[in-house]
């Protein structure tokens, strides 16, 4: 049996993480063209985030671990920020990194400019490997280890998300 603590996040603060990085957003002089949610789970902030600031939304098929479904829109994004175009990558949390970081390298590795790119999270973890530009709070691995199940997954069955929460030890280190 899992030791892991799921904590279900409610609609309502769901609602109010994606405002303060709405805030966050306009309270800077950087504006992207378009908003990128990262699949899966960035998928639902960064809708909410477009119609709450009238930005473009696209998406990017990372989770699915169909590596040509996310290349392809990433090499089109680079070829965009070399046009003049900004983007802002949305993920619903940054825990360990990984996934900031393989869609940053992957931009780059297809010429993306610097500074086009940003990246923005519900919760972002100060332990975290990749840094993010916008978020609405922040979380301590080192003592916080929770597993947050924001309301979109909380349609999966408990078994699978203790399943998916276990598939990243790193976070109980």
């Amino acid at each position: 049996m899992s030791a892991t603590e799921l904590s279900f996040i409610p609609y309502p603060e769901f609602v109010a993480d994606v405002q303060a990085v709405a805030a966050a957003l306009e309270a800077d002089q950087w504006k992207p063209d378009h908003i990128v949610g990262i699949g899966r789970g960035g998928l639902v902030p960064a809708a909410y985030l477009s119609h709450r600031t009238g930005i473009s939304l696209l998406s990017v098929d990372y989770s699915s671990g169909v590596p040509s479904f996310a290349e392809e829109l990433m090499e089109k994004l680079a070829v965009a920020t070399g046009d003049g175009r900004t983007i802002l990558l949305v993920d619903d949390i940054n825990d360990s990194g990984r996934t900031i970081e393989t869609l940053r390298k992957s931009l780059i590795d297809h010429g993306a400019v610097d500074g086009r790119v940003r990246v923005a999270v519900l919760i972002d973890n100060l332990r975290s490997t990749a840094k993010v530009d916008y978020r609405s709070r922040t979380i301590d691995r080192s003592t916080d280890k929770r597993w947050f199940v924001f309301p979109w997954e909380a349609m999966a069955e408990r078994r699978t998300l203790l399943e998916e929460a276990d598939a990243v030890p790193e976070r109980l280190a």
